[in-house]
């Protein structure tokens, strides 16, 4: 197994030293930091099985230390023996604790400088400054990079507090935060970064703010590999994307695995000193980017992002003020895609509801219908059935309370429709699902069924008789009384019943309009279908017309309606069969 452990510290307390003499490798890798023995940008190195991300120590890039340590699962925090906690000391711990990182340990350097009094009184210091962090329980190491005292204690406390973390997902979605970004001659673009979780292999698609990138090859440690697990310092090498279209702060996805968000609600999970600003800049995985801050109650946040960012629950944010490099906030993602304030009061019963989240039951409730994949994306840890309460149907999961809503709904709207449209024979299914403002037309068939209403041919109905008044009355018995004789325009004008009548009586399935003005029963197709059975085959259009009784104004176009129903074929130009 592999890890990545990422260095934090005060400017000059010997964090590249250190790693230095743990790895036999230089960490800084520009000119201007070898010169000036500062550490400006993120340093990588690595022995045996851990890598380790060198974070600069100087307050001007706090921006750099938090991408290094944002995407670590683990932290060396270096503490100087001779100087013990100092400024940045603190603004580190106190990123590592906003962060949420629980595995650690800390490095006690320039032991040669500092005697046994010295050493104890920092050993105190240390314990207060960390007390009810997230790195109160790490262990204390006593080096010296000089003299090699303690190296092989640390290294061995390294091992101990990384195996015993919890053991990361390799069959986790892919969410690869990009430190670094460049181009090689011959290869492409390159990115580097922390594989926190998931697996990546030669070959692979990933997503970029939507588009498509392959994954040529893979690297770690300057090695070719087959296949990245977490935690791994891992090198991908890009097709489908030029290396100034990626950068730091950037992060490669699953495909449609991931939902990017402009807006989050957030607990605050590190006290404030100070009431936050109303602008910040957040930082998560190695991204910063600038945000509006609201306070909802006393620990929520609502932050509204310049530029979208894949987020899930549980992720941690941590909050810089604008212009200041001192940390502001920690915060943990309670909603990665919460609703708008439309509404006055709403911010209100917002800041009520956010202690009780995040809440699978009421995220189906709020969104009415919801795929389990769109809460997988969200960072819900979903079930494989429904939640208690909640149904599935057409791919969706609805609050049994919502079917009860939509039922009610629907029978009060064909109700209405029934008493406005007397003639019609049903509502429209369009009409329907505006009615209930669903989501989705595929729900409709739900709250019909719960209604218990009847949907055909695109109509929803209570499947009542109609009275399609006194005029259809008497065609319908007329028909009764010759079923082939339809009824002349004459007829039909006498008895009152006109395009309207017909058009209702033809949805109502009570009659049938075999060509323009021949009206007969729906079942005069099928009565005559039977009759013909009784004749020779083949047989004549004359013949047709002898067994039904009627005329050729009826015969002609009966029969070629059975011939497109497939009832009877023509064997030459005159004759036909039954099939």
């Amino acid at each position: 197994m592999s890890f990545v452990v990422a260095t934090a510290g005060h400017v000059d307390h010997g964090k590249s030293t250190l790693v230095k003499r743990l790895t036999g490798m230089e960490p800084d890798r520009w000119d201007e930091e070898r010169k000036r023995g500062l550490t400006i940008d993120l340093g990588f190195v690595w022995v045996g099985d851990i890598a380790f991300v060198d974070v600069p120590g100087h307050e001007r890039f706090i921006a750099n230390m938090l991408a290094g340590v944002g995407p670590a699962p683990a932290v060396l925090l270096v503490i100087a023996a001779d100087e013990g906690f100092k400024e940045q000391s603190k603004d580190h711990l106190d990123a590592i604790n906003a962060f949420g990182i629980t595995t650690g340990v800390i490095a006690m350097s320039r032991a040669d400088n500092a005697d046994s009094q010295r050493r104890t009184e920092v050993r105190q210091q240390i314990a207060r400054e960390v007390a009810g962090t997230t790195a109160q329980d790490w262990p204390v190491v006593e080096v010296s990079a000089k003299t090699g005292e303690g190296i092989g204690e640390l290294t061995r406390t390294l091992h101990e507090a990384l195996e015993a973390a919890p053991a990361p997902d390799p069959d986790a979605r892919i969410r690869f935060w990009v430190d670094r970004a460049f181009s090689i001659k011959g290869a492409g673009t390159v990115v580097t970064g922390t594989l926190t979780a998931g697996t990546i292999r030669p070959g692979d698609v990933l997503e970029l703010r939507g588009q498509q990138v392959h994954v040529r090859s893979v690297q770690s440690e300057d090695t070719p590999i087959d296949v990245a697990q977490p935690a791994m310092r891992v090198a991908l090498n890009l097709r489908g994307i030029d290396a100034e279209s990626i950068g730091r702060g950037d992060a490669l996805l699953t495909p449609g695995a991931w939902q990017s968000t402009l807006l989050i609600d957030a607990t605050l999970t590190t006290p404030t000193t100070s009431p936050l600003p109303r602008e910040a800049v957040a930082h998560v995985g190695t991204a910063s980017v600038s945000c509006a801050v609201r306070l909802l109650g006393r620990n929520h946040v609502r932050l509204s992002f310049e530029l979208p960012l894949p987020l899930k629950i549980g992720d941690t944010v941590v909050l810089r003020g604008s212009g200041e490099q001192h940390i502001l906030a920690g915060a943990r993602v309670v909603d990665a895609d919460p609703p708008a304030f439309l509404r006055r009061g709403d911010a209100a019963r917002r800041a009520e509801a956010l202690p009780t989240l995040p809440d699978i039951n009421a995220e189906i409730t709020r969104r009415v219908a919801v795929t389990p994949e769109h809460l997988a994306r969200l960072g819900y840890d979903v079930p494989d059935t429904p939640p208690t309460g909640a149904v599935a149907f057409a791919g969706y999961w609805i609050q049994a309370s919502q079917v009860m809503a939509w039922k009610t709904a629907l029978l009060k709207a064909v109700a209405e429709h029934e008493r406005v449209n007397p003639l019609s024979a049903g509502m429209g299914v369009a009409e329907g699902v505006d009615k209930l403002k669903l989501p989705d037309a595929k729900l409709l068939p739900l709250a019909a069924a719960a209604a218990k209403l009847t949907m055909a041919e695109g109509l929803i109905s209570t499947g009542r008789t109609l009275d399609l008044g006194e005029g259809i009355a008497k065609l319908e018995e007329h028909l009764h009384a010759q079923p082939f004789a339809a009824p002349e325009a004459a007829d039909l004008a006498a008895w009152g019943v006109g395009d309207k009548e017909l058009a209702a009586a033809e949805r109502a399935g009570r009659i049938v309009r075999i060509a323009d003005g021949v009206v007969l029963l729906a079942n005069a197709p099928a009565k005559a279908a039977a009759l013909l059975q009784e004749l020779e085959q083949p047989f004549s259009a004359s013949d047709a017309r002898k067994a039904w009784g009627t005329t050729r104004r009826v015969a002609i176009p009966l029969l070629e309606m059975l011939d497109a129903r497939g009832v009877t074929r023509r064997v030459d130009g005159t004759a036909r069969v039954l099939r």
